[in-house]
C-alpha cells in the first residue's frame, strides 16, 4: 500500500475542488491518501505550510510515497524536497505538480515561498520522477506559463502534460470536482 499526500493551494482546504476525487478514487484501490489543511489558507506562511507538510510526511516511507502539489501547494512540496535527506530516507516515489509554479508570479505576500531560489539539484535528487500538469490558459501564470514548465522540464527532468484549457484547475470563483488526468498522473508514480 502506497501513500499519497496533497499539499492543497492558496484559499483551499483538503474538502475543495478535485481533492476528495482524488482520495476516492485511490483509498478505493487500497492507498493512503492524506490533505492536510495547511494553515491560514487565506493568509499562508511559507514557514508554517512547510512545517504543517513536513509533519503529514514524517511517518510515510518516503519510496513508497507520492507527493501532489496544487498551485501554492506544488511550491510547499518542492521546499519539502529541498530539505528532505535522501541519503537517510531515499527519494520518494514521485511528485506530480499541478498548476504549480517555478518561480515568483506577481503576488508580493507569496514571495517568502519562493525565497530564497530552489535549489535544483537537490530538488531532482529527492524524487525518482517528476509529472506536471498545467493549462495554457492558467491566470495565475498567465504569459510566462510556458516559462514555468520548461524551468520543471529542464531543472527536474519532468514529464510535462500541458492542456488548452483548464485554468488553474479550477481558477477563482469555478470549482472542479473530478481531475481525471492528475489522478493518471499519480497513479503511474505509485510504486507497483
Amino acid at each position: 500500500m502506497s501513500t499519497v499526500i496533497v499539499s492543497h493551494g492558496l484559499g483551499m482546504n483538503s474538502a475543495d475542488h478535485w481533492y476528495p476525487y482524488l482520495q476516492d478514487e485511490l483509498t478505493t484501490t487500497g492507498h493512503r491518501v492524506r490533505v492536510p489543511r495547511l494553515p491560514d489558507a487565506h493568509a499562508p506562511q511559507a514557514d508554517a505550510w512547510l512545517k504543517a507538510l513536513a509533519a503529514e510526511t514524517a511517518d510515510a516511507p518516503a519510496p513508497d510515497t507520492v507527493l501532489v502539489g496544487h498551485s501554492l501547494g506544488g511550491v510547499n512540496v518542492l521546499r519539502l524536497l529541498a530539505q528532505h535527506d535522501v541519503d537517510a530516507e531515499g527519494p520518494y516515489a514521485g511528485v506530480v505538480l499541478v498548476a504549480s509554479m517555478a518561480g515568483e508570479v506577481g503576488y508580493d505576500a507569496l514571495a517568502p515561498f519562493f525565497e530564497p531560489g530552489f535549489d535544483w539539484p537537490r530538488i531532482r535528487r529527492a524524487a525518482a520522477s517528476f509529472r506536471i500538469l498545467h493549462a495554457a490558459d492558467d491566470p495565475v501564470t498567465g504569459p510566462a506559463t510556458a516559462d514555468h514548465v520548461m524551468k520543471f522540464v529542464t531543472e527536474l527532468g519532468a514529464t510535462a502534460t500541458l492542456s488548452a484549457i483548464g485554468g488553474h484547475f479550477p481558477s477563482t470563483d469555478t470549482t472542479l470536482t473530478r481531475l481525471p488526468e492528475a489522478l493518471r498522473l499519480i497513479t503511474d508514480l505509485l510504486p507497483a
